[in-house]
């Protein structure tokens, strides 16, 4: 039950039109349990008085046992919600239904079921599970706080959160049962605690510690390719020409030279997809890199976003994509699962008036580049985002490519400056176009798998660890209860690992590994190994 004087926590629901009873129950199900309670504590349900007698809310309130307290829409207007979203603001006036009724109908618990009590009043409203949500409901609890003599009036106070706000995150329950069964869906503005600026070089800035943080391949550049890059330092007072790269681009591929656009590196393909589609309602398909979602809210979007679940292994099911998609966003293999994704999943996300991104990064690492769409032309909406970063240690240089329809490269170009990418960058991508370097690639695709599968082999000595089934990449996920602790435990040990927290549907009990070579992997797991013992 609820301490501190509470009466008790009072349900907020937000429904669509013919939502059904036991996905709202479900939801509610699941708020509960977050929050640590039972139906037992629940005092009532609030929502907009327009839905007050839809089927699904009145059905669940009875099983509930529970009266069903609606709200005229400029009272829930009136309520600030921590967790806004443009659609509900748009229908109703409230950026919330759940949260703002959630917190109303807490607000009345104080004065009984006739009354509602300001929120500066004499008592005031705890939110305890902000908005979570399933595919046509929304669904948060507050509870009736009173407000003790020397205490100010509250007004709304938020309970701290260990945990970002997103349905279907660590921290909410792992399963909030919608109609599709391997992701959950969120739609509305993310403003989460979630930092998608952070990137794994931060973890080895600035500190001399051995470092597995960073999915760079060690020991390069290889020197031949150094050569070339050197060797065109002689040229840098003419400008960039890119046409001897793209063409080159092109032929490793199969395809004509206006579906290829060379890009200072991956990321700044998602910033020219952000700012130069016409889009409406992107979705990224998390957890992934965090950039296109970044690049996407910087050019003013509201990002959409399927969190995989890890009791599915984050695999892919195409059928948690919402139809009316126009953009979606998904990594293959994925940072940071590690997981392949079928090429036949992901061509099943393509549709008319659909641009498919799929991340294809760290696609040469994995040998034979299975489930690689890169030459496909017959893929509506596809386009592909290649790195040289990686395999060939380019990061410092900048340096990638898209594949796509010419009216997309088109558009793309057109949102680029002059001369994006420099020449050394053109002659490196050039140079790792050609059959030496394909092979080379290839070769040490086949050299990483090795080496993964004796991290992995090493991991599974610990009862405290698990690991992603099926990693493909050049890097691990793992989750160990307080990871977090674990990871500073290690840097003091003299190892950087990747934290898990700052890609939404992880938490801080989740870290990512890149794969290096035995004796490297042998030396960090004997730091895991007395990094454990420490935290015993």
């Amino acid at each position: 039950m609820l301490s501190d004087g509470a009466a008790s926590a009072h349900l907020g629901v937000g429904a669509r039109s013919g939502a059904p009873v036991d996905e709202v129950l479900a939801l509610v199900g699941a708020v509960l349990r977050e929050a640590g309670l039972t139906r037992a504590d629940v005092g009532s349900l609030g929502t907009l008085d327009a839905r007050a007698a839809e089927p699904g809310i009145v059905a669940a309130a009875a099983a509930l046992g529970v009266p069903v307290r609606g709200f005229r829409a400029a009272e829930l207007a009136a309520v600030p919600v921590p967790h806004p979203s443009a659609r509900p603001l748009a229908a109703t006036g409230t950026a919330s239904v759940a949260e703002a009724a959630a917190l109303l109908a807490a607000g009345a618990g104080l004065r009984g079921a006739g009354d509602v009590v300001p929120l500066g009043g004499p008592g005031g409203a705890l939110l305890l599970v902000p908005k979570r949500k399933s595919r046509y409901a929304t669904c948060a609890l507050a509870a009736s706080v009173p407000v003790r003599p020397n205490e100010d009036a509250p007004g709304v106070r938020l309970l701290p959160l260990p945990h970002g706000y997103i349905a279907g995150e660590p921290g909410s329950p792992p399963t909030i049962p919608t109609p599709h069964t391997t992701a959950a869906m969120d739609t509305h503005t993310h403003t989460d605690a979630h930092d998608l600026r952070h990137h794994g070089d931060a973890e080895v800035r600035d500190e001399k510690l051995i470092d597995l943080a960073v999915n760079v391949r060690t020991n390069t550049p290889p020197d031949w390719l150094r050569e070339r890059i050197a060797d065109s330092l002689t040229g840098l007072a003419a400008y960039p020409d890119g046409r001897a790269a793209r063409a080159a681009v092109a032929e490793r591929h199969d395809l004509p030279s206006n579906r290829v656009l060379l890009t200072a590196g991956a990321a700044e393909a998602f910033v020219l997809l952000a700012r130069a589609l016409p889009v409406r309602r992107p979705v990224v398909v998390h957890p992934q890199f965090t950039e296109p979602e970044a690049a996407l809210r910087d050019a003013g979007h509201e990002v959409g976003r399927v969190l995989l679940r890890e009791e599915d292994g984050f695999r892919l099911d195409p059928a948690a994509v919402p139809e009316d998609a126009d953009l979606v966003v998904i990594g293959n293999p994925t940072n940071p699962t590690s997981v392949l994704h079928p090429a036949a999943s992901i061509t099943a996300l393509a549709r008319p008036g659909r641009i498919l991104v799929v991340d294809e990064a760290f696609m040469d690492a994995v040998p034979g580049e299975r489930e690689s769409l890169a030459g496909r032309s017959d893929v509506p909406g596809l386009v592909v985002l290649r790195s040289l970063t990686k395999t060939w240690g380019l990061a410092g240089l900048r340096i990638g490519y898209v594949l796509a329809e010419p009216e997309t490269v088109a558009a793309l170009e057109r949102t680029q400056p002059l001369w994006p990418v420099s020449t050394p960058a053109l002659v490196a991508a050039e140079a790792c176009m050609s059959r030496a370097a394909l092979a080379e690639a290839e070769h040490a695709a086949h050299r990483i798998g090795v080496e993964r599968a004796h991290l992995l082999a090493g991991l599974a000595e610990f009862d405290e660890v698990r690991t992603v089934a099926g990693a493909e990449g050049p890097f691990v996920l793992l989750r160990i209860d307080g990871a977090d602790a674990v990871r500073e435990r290690l840097r003091s040990l003299g190892f950087a690992a990747r934290r898990g927290d700052t890609f939404p549907g992880l938490d801080r009990n989740w870290l990512r590994l890149a794969v290096r070579d035995r004796a490297t992997t042998n030396r960090f797991l004997q730091a895991l190994d007395q990094a454990l013992l420490i935290g015993g």
